[in-house]
């Protein structure tokens, strides 16, 4: 009795360095390219842009 598993996800390239990728790693493909981007994401490499900050609660030093 032979039952094909199909996978819960398509198989996708790691982000980081483009080789499939592995289940313990998801999505990436070794604890080194996990590492890698968490690094970039500590570092400050990556950003999320936000609203600019004008016209906000005015610091200590402004109130007086």
């Amino acid at each position: 009795m032979s039952a094909a598993i199909t996978g819960l996800r398509p198989a996708r390239k790691c982000p980081e360095c483009g080789r499939p990728s592995e289940r313990a790693t998801f999505p990436f493909c070794s604890p080194r390219c996990k590492a890698v981007d968490l690094n970039r994401w500590l570092s400050g490499a990556y950003v999320i842009p936000g609203p600019a900050d004008e016209g906000g609660i005015p610091d200590d030093d402004e109130r007086s």
